[in-house]
């Protein structure tokens, strides 16, 4: 009946690679080609005065058209965070590493990029944060031409007031 020579596999290993075609729409090609000359933007929503990295076209709270561009600096303020402790194929930096939800100075929302240069159990919300960006020759039309962010030695910011500032600090 049965063979008692046979192995029993209760795993197997099968890599899965997923490409994927990205067409950007009008507000995040500009996004883009702003990254690709170093400058990081967002678009105000002219209703509410939200402003949007990266830009969408769009408020989501207004559903009105946003086409007013800000330069936005390389600071920001982590809103959230979390220390990956696995690999991720491609990433060059080893776990474990910090990714954390950035708010930009002068904007409202946030965007995920990695964190360097610190510790990671000193990674808090509010902490205040700079762009490092990958050497100019090295740029392209993509998010990663900021390498990661580095604290700063700056007071951080109190988290009710996390994407409410505006680029001079004061309330928006």
């Amino acid at each position: 009946m049965g063979d008692t020579n046979k192995e029993t596999i209760d795993s197997i290993e099968a890599p899965i690679y997923l490409k994927y075609n990205f067409t950007a729409g009008l507000a995040p090609a500009r996004f883009l080609s702003h990254l690709k000359k170093g400058i990081l933007t967002g678009q105000r929503c002219p209703k509410c005065d939200n402003v949007y990295v990266p830009p969408r076209g769009s408020c989501p709270a207004c559903g009105v058209a946003t086409e007013t561009e800000v330069v936005l600096g390389n600071k920001a303020t982590v809103q959230s965070f979390t220390i990956v402790s696995i690999p991720i194929p491609g990433n060059p930096i080893e776990p474990p590493f910090i990714v954390a939800n950035l708010v930009p100075d002068g904007a409202n929302t946030s965007f995920i990029h990695l964190m360097s240069e610190c510790v990671n159990e000193e990674v808090r919300i509010g902490q205040r944060v700079t762009a490092v960006w990958k050497p100019e020759e090295e740029w392209g039309f993509a998010m990663d031409n900021i390498r990661y962010f580095k604290p700063l030695d700056e007071p951080d910011i109190p988290v009710e007031l996390i994407g409410h500032l505006s680029v001079n600090g004061e309330e928006g």
